[in-house]
């Protein structure tokens, strides 16, 4: 008797461990922490844009579209990063955007959200200056 209660108790205890729900949610990353320093990066290295805009347009646009239009989408994104970094390092405490700590990047466009990629977008942290080491691929092709 001793030997199937013993028994019992064991297979209700793996039974409760193999049907538990280990899986986080979707945005579990995105913490109060996580948004001050977004917030901290945002205000310290925004203005890593500008020079980061230059290089950008100067590589698809050419030179002189690179030191004109480059410098104006540079300072727009510093602008913007600022703005987002103030406001996020005084609301870090609260759950602001939909019930969540996720970054607040919006615009006026046809999906309303600005996408995310470090191409075209704000990423969820400045832009880094150099060879970036995070990636395993490369950006662009060239023959």
């Amino acid at each position: 008797m001793k030997k199937l209660a013993v028994l019992t108790l064991a297979v209700l205890a793996l039974g409760g461990v193999a049907s538990a729900d280990i899986q986080a949610p979707p945005g579990s990353q995105y913490t109060s922490t996580r948004k001050l320093g977004r917030a901290l990066g945002n205000i310290v290295y925004g203005f890593i844009e500008i020079p980061e805009q230059i290089v950008r347009k100067t590589d698809t646009d050419g030179r002189k579209a690179g030191w004109s239009y480059g410098a104006v989408d540079g300072t727009s994104r510093t602008l913007k990063r600022l703005t987002y970094g103030f406001y996020e390092l005084f609301t870090f405490t609260c759950p602001t955007y939909r019930g969540t700590f996720k970054p607040p990047y919006e615009r006026c466009g046809e999906d309303n959200r600005i996408q995310m990629n470090p191409h075209d977008g704000l990423s969820e942290f400045p832009p880094q200056l150099g060879s970036e080491s995070q990636f395993y691929h490369t950006r662009t092709q060239s023959y």
